[in-house]
């Protein structure tokens, strides 16, 4: 006979992970009535979810694996401090992977991941501005748009089929020399001689703040924490089970898997074969008052952004792709804060605080969004990269319609996670 206390863990849904995708899925789950139980193994959202750049970044639908980038990737890798590093010993590793990658980058497949990033980035916008204003976030959101800024005429001209495939899809934004880009960001470096600006692009006062506020109001909803390492999910009589690594285990409706970079251990099991990599990312945060930054700045050509938060200044960004168990190479840190000094003269590079998260990375820059082949009641929700922040309110809207058995706003295909 199942105890009173097991009936209602039963009727709960698991969300394994507590970073925005899981915060932002239990919202859009309570929304509806539904229970939900937070699993996780460290601190709510102090994975990703803790240090990124803090973007809602609507209009960068180009993906990582572009033509583009595969010019820029020689150069990039000759440099084991530039924007693009892997270290050699994780080469045999991570192989499989860049096949897949260079694959993706062909003109065929790169159309594609630009119009199911173009749909998902839609949905982004409407959700996230629903999330915000149900959830009472509003505060926490800047609306001061994204300056990206290029050094050279020959720069510019390289981003131009980018900023022609985001007018195609009606993203809006304006290119900017001389007098309008210093109005836009005074104190810059005259080495930059062009810029352009996206008006709707936002960030948020601090994303680990945001998301706090968050799993405060998911929480005042009656959502319960369990804290745990899962180490297993499977499907079970009615629902699922979830044994944790201290060996106990439990039951639930449905679970969804959005553990980030770590969430390719679970589905493995479950014959989901995903190839899921980390891009480990750096940042160094300036303390307030380190520079007057109007807005966040983008500096595509060095591989990482300068974001005003409530917190301070965060200087970060690049792609190292070396797993989750190297530990970190803060020189990364300190060449893009040194860069960050040479392009804002007056910028305060002291008592800045170092951090080094993993993003967790697919070969198509898409995310992995449906349900296990062992059962419908287990839904995947990871691997979006730089986007987790910026795509986790649409994700909780897909994974919620997917549960529920319902039709998704938009067609989730592009996202299956037996698509490779």
């Amino acid at each position: 006979m199942i105890s009173t206390q097991d009936e209602i863990a039963q009727d709960e849904i698991a969300i394994v992970g507590a970073g925005i995708i899981g915060l932002a899925v239990a919202f859009h789950l309570q929304r509806e009535g539904r229970n939900v139980r937070l699993v996780e193994r460290g601190g709510v959202a102090e994975g990703a979810s803790y240090g990124n750049a803090g973007a809602f970044a609507f209009s960068d639908v180009l993906p990582l694996a572009s033509p583009g980038m595969l010019r820029k990737a020689p150069k990039w890798l000759l440099d084991p401090l530039g924007p693009l590093s892997i270290p050699p010993g994780y080469l045999p590793s991570i192989a499989p992977w860049l096949i897949r990658f260079w694959r993706a980058s062909l003109p065929d497949r790169y159309r594609a991941s630009i119009a199911a990033q173009c749909e998902l980035m839609r949905l982004s916008s409407r959700s996230m501005e629903n999330m915000v204003t149900r959830a009472g976030l509003t505060e926490h959101v800047r609306r001061d748009g994204n300056l990206q800024l290029y050094e050279s005429d020959a720069e510019f001209r390289a981003s131009l089929p980018g900023w022609e495939a985001r007018e195609q899809e009606g993203i809006p934004f304006e290119h900017v020399r001389g007098p309008c880009l210093a109005e836009l960001q005074p104190g810059l470096s005259t080495r930059f001689i062009i810029g352009s600006f996206t008006p709707h692009w936002q960030t948020v006062s601090d994303p680990y703040r945001f998301a706090l506020a968050l799993f405060d109001t998911v929480m005042a909803q009656g959502a319960r924490i369990v804290r745990g390492d899962v180490a297993a999910v499977t499907p079970a009589e009615g629902g699922v089970a979830l044994r944790l690594s201290d060996g106990t285990s439990s039951r639930a409706s449905a679970a969804v898997i959005a553990t980030g970079a770590w969430s390719r251990s679970l589905a493995e099991p479950l014959g989901d074969a995903i190839p899921l990599e980390t891009e480990r990312g750096y940042n160094t945060t300036l303390p307030p008052g380190a520079f007057e930054l109007h807005r966040q700045l983008t500096f595509g050509g060095h591989g990482f952004v300068i974001t005003p938060l409530s917190t301070g200044i965060r200087v970060g960004g690049a792609v190292e792709l070396g797993g989750l168990k190297r530990p970190p190479n803060f020189a990364r840190s300190e060449i893009m804060l040194k860069k960050a000094a040479a392009f804002l003269p007056g910028l305060k590079t002291e008592g800045g605080k170092q951090w080094m998260g993993f993003r967790p990375s697919l070969p198509d820059t898409l995310p992995v969004i449906g349900t296990s082949k062992a059962s419908n009641r287990i839904v995947y929700a990871f691997g979006h990269g730089h986007s987790g922040l910026t795509q986790s309110a649409a994700t909780a809207q897909l994974v919620t319609d997917l549960l529920a058995g319902r039709p998704s706003e938009i067609s989730l295909d592009p996202f299956r996670p037996d698509r490779f």
